[in-house]
């Protein structure tokens, strides 16, 4: 049996995304315009997957900035939804913006990146499916097994493929490797609706293996990005204290290697020969942030998605805890299970001994681990070996102002 890798994952979402086919250009929609890190990550991914297959955005928005004027100026372009976890019910400002593009564009190709599917409501199921039935064109990726279950039961009219998360294209990225700084232990969990109050942290038993226990979430969701009430209005003051203090000089290490990242990483090179900056410079920031997040601990635990995706990507020893619903377990039971550093469990009661076995085999390893990922010029070699061509960005509705807290991904 093939040992699981991050890279035999991304070798499944290759072959799996090459129904799509080829694309020339196309529309991006659903830009993540808030803190969420992970759902920065799946853009990331969809940004790089498109450049691997040298297919140019003529047009990238947000639900919130989405304009018919600019996506009717290109009537015979694909378009391209974001992945993520928000098909159905429990975020529904995402899925009623998915319903409406689906509605209102029928005669143009649409393609919906790998998600997770679930719905509460009976109602709101069979009203999704009415629409996505009556599209001549759309295609359906889903990231578990039980997503394809109910896609292929509920979404017959639809093509539909299952694939790994579109963050997992940057399985080969250099400069992910972990080299833990301390012995401390991350708990880092969702405050929102996902969230399983029964694996609260307080509850597991973690701080005997450590001597430190932190307990957080993504660490953009304390960045500041409104002013309190009655703090009087001065323009760019948000952006003053965000960027210069939360994220300058209260961290001034993470500064400078954030700046490294930011223009010297070759994945930024990529990204930057093929698009404007509104459209990844943002989101490639916060990975950096989420990068720097978890590397300062020995090991994680954690109930969001794409932490356990990072810390795939990084080799992090991490514990997996289920969510609220099957998001998180049927993943990792579809495509994660089998990682070397990395246990989900299903009972409070057993995150304490997988997180004491997963410390135990870190001991183990040799002080030099040397891991699979390219290296620096070598891994933008191998990124452009098939790739002579350059993507870009025609037109964008981005913006940046009004980011909040948004817990999907």
């Amino acid at each position: 049996m093939q040992k699981t890798t991050v890279q035999n994952i991304h070798q499944s979402l290759q072959l799996s995304l090459s129904a799509i086919g080829p694309i020339a250009e196309c529309i991006l929609l659903d830009y993540p315009n808030y803190y969420n890190i992970g759902d920065r990550l799946i853009w990331l991914g969809t940004l790089f997957y498109l450049a691997s297959i040298d297919a140019r955005i003529s047009y990238a928005a947000s639900i919130t900035d989405c304009s018919d004027e600019a996506i009717a100026r290109h009537p015979h372009y694909p378009i391209l939804l974001q992945g993520g976890g928000n098909l159905g019910d429990l975020w529904p400002q995402f899925q009623s913006f998915r319903e409406r593009i689906i509605s209102q564009y029928p005669h143009q190709p649409i393609v919906i990146l790998p998600q997770s599917i679930h719905f509460e409501d009976s109602h709101n199921l069979r009203r999704a499916a009415r629409v996505f039935n009556s599209h001549p064109n759309l295609t359906l990726f889903v990231r578990d097994t039980k997503s394809d279950q109910i896609a292929r039961h509920h979404f017959h009219q639809c093509r539909v493929f299952k694939a790994p998360d579109m963050a997992l294209q940057m399985a080969l990225l250099p400069g992910l490797e972990h080299r833990p700084i301390g012995s401390s232990i991350l708990f880092l969990g969702r405050q929102d609706k996902e969230n399983n109050a029964a694996f609260s942290p307080e509850n597991l038993g973690l701080e005997s293996l450590c001597d430190r226990l932190l307990v957080e979430d993504w660490v953009s969701f304390s960045w500041m990005n409104k002013l309190p009430p009655n703090w009087p209005y001065v323009p760019g003051l948000v952006r003053l204290i965000r960027e210069g203090w939360q994220r300058g000089l209260s961290h001034p290490v993470a500064w400078v290697q954030r700046q490294q990242w930011m223009h010297l990483h070759p994945g930024a090179t990529i990204l930057g020969e093929r698009y404007r900056s509104a459209i990844y410079k943002s989101s490639w920031s916060m990975m950096h942030s989420g990068l720097h997040q978890l590397a300062q601990h020995r090991l994680v635990v954690t109930n969001r998605l794409h932490v356990h995706i990072l810390c795939a990507l990084m080799d992090i020893p991490h514990v997996v805890l289920p969510g609220s619903y099957h998001k998180i377990s049927s993943f990792y039971e579809a495509w994660s299970q089998g990682l070397e550093n990395c246990r989900l469990v299903s009972d409070p009661r057993e995150v304490k001994s997988a997180a004491a076995d997963l410390l135990e085999q870190q001991e183990n390893l040799p002080k030099e681990k040397v891991r699979g990922p390219l290296k620096g010029s070598a891994f933008k070699i191998a990124f452009n070996e098939h790739n002579q061509g350059k993507s870009g960005l025609e037109e964008s509705g981005l913006a940046e102002s009004g980011l909040e807290r948004v817990g999907r991904g």
